[in-house]
């Protein structure tokens, strides 16, 4: 029963799914339980993106065609943003303003606790929403259902990236004040690491039936790649990782599935 309460934690910290009243007093919470629903974050990824999935569909058979596409592809990505309340999005711009805001690393760290919204962060954002939703709208020329479960599976192996990031590099996110993923701060154990994957194996074998092994195999590499890259990003400009570090590599290795998805040479 561990188990299902850890789920329902992450699905709580990660996402606006309501998990309220004698469920959330079932359910409890403890620093040690949320460090522990970290493994259960590709499990999160299955719901967010097939509630996106579902959006795609149901918009795909109604507006067919490439400006049909085009719309399923915003409405979905919106549908996405709204289950979690903007919660990695807000980590990629916070990582573009920090890294991009200055060279030093504790000022970029104090920068990437500003509330406030900056240039980089900015720019970042629209980038990445605009080439998600591009991306997208590429794959439902491949098929609806490609395209659907596309969404699915880069959601989940996507969530799974950020959990090495937790084994591999020291928390560095108290810089300037207390963090509330200060909980993630110590390092996942094998155990978890392998929840992980359990929850992300099944999306690497529906990338890989539907889309063929060479592009499924392309995904899943291309998605390591980015990960590989946001570590050693993070290692040598901060020096380990923070919450925010954790929601942008989710988003970087969300688009390089999809890039490698649509793409034909």
């Amino acid at each position: 029963m561990n188990g299902v309460r850890h789920f329902l934690l992450a699905l709580q910290f990660f996402t606006r799914v309501p998990v309220t009243g004698r469920l959330a007093g079932w359910v409890g919470f403890s620093p040690a339980m949320l460090r522990a629903s970290a493994a259960h974050f590709p499990g999160v990824g299955w719901l967010v993106g097939a509630v996106g999935a579902v959006v795609f569909l149901g918009i795909q058979a109604g507006l067919p065609g490439w400006a049909g596409a085009c719309v399923a592809a915003l409405a979905s990505t919106i549908a996405t943003v709204w289950m979690t309340g903007a919660f990695h999005e807000d980590g990629l711009a916070d990582v573009a303003d920090g890294l991009g805001g200055s060279a030093d690393r504790l000022r970029a760290l104090e920068i990437m606790k500003d509330s406030r919204i900056g240039a980089f962060g900015a720019i970042a954002l629209v980038l990445a929403l605009g080439l998600k939703v591009a991306l997208l709208a590429a794959l439902a020329m491949q098929g609806a259902l490609a395209a659907a479960l596309a969404l699915v599976g880069a959601h989940v192996l996507s969530r799974l990236a950020p959990l090495f990031l937790i084994r591999g590099l020291p928390y560095v996110g108290d810089a300037g004040g207390a963090s509330k993923s200060k909980p993630l701060a110590d390092a996942i154990g094998a155990g978890a690491l392998g929840v992980g994957v359990a929850w992300s194996a099944p999306a690497a074998w529906l990338l890989l039936s539907v889309h063929g092994v060479g592009q499924g195999l392309a995904a899943i590499g291309l998605c390591a790649v980015a990960a590989l890259y946001m570590a050693r990003l993070f290692k040598r400009r901060l020096h380990g990782f923070t919450g925010d570090g954790l929601g942008a590599t989710q988003q970087v290795c969300e688009l390089a599935i999809y890039l490698a998805l649509a793409w034909r040479p």
